[in-house]
């Protein structure tokens, strides 16, 4: 991905359960400094995913790397950016706060 270009990833997601599942993703960047560089646009992560049993879907996350990301030192020798995510079931009734927010 070139910094300043947006860029769509799906993530592969299956229940192998024989009950449906509702869950919540969050996500990881690593190297952790080049997290502040990463912004999505639209990720299935900013709401809930049902999972019907043995439904297996392909999840978009639509996203870019800030372009000052190049022009920053501490990234000179960061030639790779991975996103991970982890998909957590959500708890009945749990609410979770907005980052920012109150």
């Amino acid at each position: 991905v070139v910094p300043g270009e947006t860029a769509l990833a799906f993530y592969r997601a299956k229940n192998p359960t024989d009950k449906p599942i509702i869950g919540i993703s969050t996500y990881n960047v690593v190297p952790f400094e080049a997290g502040q560089y990463f912004n999505k646009i639209q990720c299935f992560c900013f709401e809930e995913q049902r999972l019907n049993p043995q439904e297996e879907v392909d999840m978009p996350v639509f996203f870019y790397i800030d372009p000052e990301f190049a022009e920053d030192p501490k990234m000179a020798k960061v030639d790779l950016i991975t996103l991970s995510y982890t998909f957590f079931e959500a708890k009945e009734g749990l609410k979770l706060p907005l980052p920012g927010y109150q």
